[in-house]
């Protein structure tokens, strides 16, 4: 056990000792902090409060946590085979299990964190601007602000999760961290046309296609959502939908791992 929080700790040091990830906070940080100075400036259009600036500002910070994570994912297998230090990890005496799964433990890690800061940042600095509004309810349960949108954040991670780990697969048999970033956006960005198209065409197994089912999100609005001649979707349904995506991605991030030879 003791061995795999060394790996895990060597993983993180990796990724935060890079001046890029710095950046990318700094990045994150200023951007979901410009919304709500650009609504400060408005002379009689503000907001009432900082629960009409927050999910904006949440928008803004999710999507860009969400290619800073496909980032990390795709170079954290692809960027040792292109340096060749994965050889170097190949003689230490940990099974390549343990290997590949401090990097995804990692790579977890990194999203939850910047996930954290940016719930956490838009908060502070929406309420320091705009105040709070103890009687503001959100979603079709009337919930209050801030149960809402810590919900929100948890179903939205669901679909950053499965984008990282298709990007951490998509690493891991190709070896190449660039194709693994710029497959992963594009399926992300035009999995919903492609899923639209099928739809269309009045295939139904279009139903169980991955990126009908990203946004669980929409969920907290409706217990139940109707898509075209596909019918009702639940969350338990799209739920399983996304269970049964993560499974196959794991296996076959490990399978291919596990039987690639490195010395290629």
């Amino acid at each position: 056990m003791f061995d795999f929080i060394q790996l895990i700790r060597n993983e993180n040091m990796k990724i935060y000792r890079r001046p890029r990830t710095w950046v990318m906070l700094g990045i994150l940080l200023v951007l979901t902090l410009a919304p709500s100075v650009l609504m400060m400036t408005l002379p009689d259009a503000g907001p009432d409060s900082m629960w009409s600036a927050f999910p904006v500002g949440m928008a803004i910070g999710f999507f860009l946590v969400t290619i800073y994570s496909v980032v990390v994912a795709a170079e954290t297998v692809a960027g040792e085979f292109s340096t060749g230090t994965i050889k170097l990890l190949m003689i230490r005496p940990w099974s390549r299990s343990k290997i590949l799964l401090s990097k995804y433990v990692s790579v977890v890690l990194f999203s939850l964190l910047f996930l954290l800061i940016l719930f956490v940042w838009n908060y502070l600095t929406t309420w320091l601007m705009f105040g709070g509004d103890p009687t503001y309810r959100v979603g079709a349960d009337n919930l209050s602000p801030l149960s809402y949108y810590m919900l929100q954040s948890v179903y939205k991670y669901i679909s950053l999760l499965m984008v990282v780990t298709l990007s951490f697969l998509i690493s891991t048999v190709f070896r190449s961290g660039s194709f693994a970033i710029g497959l992963a956006m594009f399926m992300l960005f035009a999995g919903q046309g492609i899923s639209s198209l099928f739809m269309m065409l009045g295939q139904k197994w279009a139903k169980y296609l991955l990126f009908l089912h990203m946004d669980v999100s929409r969920y907290l609005d409706e217990s139940v959502i109707r898509i075209g001649e596909l019918g009702e979707f639940t969350l338990s349904f799209s739920l399983t939908v996304l269970a049964v995506y993560y499974v196959v991605f794991i296996a076959l991030t490990w399978y291919i791992f596990n039987k690639r030879d490195i010395a290629t």
